[in-house]
């Protein structure tokens, strides 16, 4: 089941958005600035408690001074020995989620530091200031300032590389043995996490959002996760005049620029009848990924649960 192009097209799908000259310079710079930030954070107890792992509440502060949250989860200790770790992802507007998953991969031995995105439904704080609409999504938050330092995914996405910095600096964690898991936005930022972070060892990518924004828009915007683009030429450029110039510095936030650089293996999870990140937004970016990787396709199914999804998960992200 295919709803906009069949597999083998996807499989030699290339993307249709544009990717801006100065791209690697544009990431060479933003990483400079994060490499400026200290890794220090905060450990507070959560209010849950389990009898198989530790659970923490964990503040950083992130690039332009915003105070980021995540979910810090360890299992009890037993020892000196390093053990693997994974930083984790949420979906568009969520935040990073139950406890109680994490608990899991603690029990396994792993541990887990799950982010809440900048001003989304978490703790993390958004203080961006941006010139042009606010109203209407993430995509398109400071896309119409003069510096495209001030996209939203931009800061986002550096989030992530510092949340995969601090967890590999942790006295029980392997630098070495750390993956990245997420869905949908969870997705976009597991490839940017293992694209920005070179020594993320495996990503799990599923159904992941923020790839391949022309073809998005060239499909059923209205019913997918990138109407907001759509709001954005309604309200801002009815007549397309800027349309060229808009795509183009949305690539500065597309995944499929990002995904060449990953360099850990990766299994990409994708269902075929998703119309909410169509399949070949998503094969855009899988395409360019040019290290070990793994499709898994889910036929009949579209943005919604995968069923043996978390087991597969685990079991790749035991082996690291």
């Amino acid at each position: 089941m295919a709803t906009d192009m069949t597999l083998p097209q996807l499989h030699a799908y290339a993307g249709s958005s544009p990717k801006p000259q100065d791209f690697d310079q544009f990431w060479e710079r933003a990483l400079q600035e994060l490499d400026a930030q200290p890794l220090d954070y905060t450990l507070e107890p959560a209010e849950f408690t389990s009898e198989l792992a530790e659970c923490f509440h964990l503040y950083f502060t992130g690039v332009g001074g915003a105070k980021i949250h995540c979910k810090y989860v360890r299992p009890k200790k037993k020892g000196g020995s390093k053990g693997a770790g994974v930083v984790m992802f949420h979906g568009y507007s969520c935040d990073s989620g139950d406890w109680m998953e994490k608990v899991t991969y603690a029990a396994h031995g792993i541990s887990v530091l799950a982010m809440d995105c900048r001003g989304q439904g978490g703790l993390s704080e958004d203080n961006l200031p941006v010139q042009g609409t606010t109203i209407r999504g993430h995509i398109i938050r400071g896309l119409d300032d003069p510096n495209p330092d001030r996209l939203y995914y931009r800061n986002v996405f550096l989030d992530t590389v510092q949340t995969a910095r601090i967890l590999m600096s942790m006295d029980e964690v392997d630098p070495a043995r750390v993956g990245a898991y997420g869905c949908s936005q969870g997705g976009a930022l597991t490839v940017a996490c293992a694209a920005l972070e070179p020594r993320i060892a495996a990503a799990v990518p599923v159904y992941p959002f923020l790839s391949d924004y022309k073809r998005a828009w060239e499909l059923d915007i209205t019913t997918s996760a990138y109407e907001e683009i759509n709001y954005y030429f309604r309200f801002f450029d009815p007549h397309h005049l800027r349309e060229e110039e808009i795509f183009n510095r949305l690539g500065y936030i597309d995944i499929q620029n990002l995904a060449g650089r990953i360099q850990g293996k990766v299994l990409w999870v994708t269902g075929l009848a998703d119309t909410i990140c169509p399949p070949s937004t998503q094969f855009a970016a899988y395409n360019k990924i040019t290290a070990s990787k793994e499709l898994m396709v889910y036929y009949e199914y579209g943005h919604e649960y995968l069923p043996y999804l978390a087991d597969r998960a685990l079991q790749m992200l035991m082996t690291l």
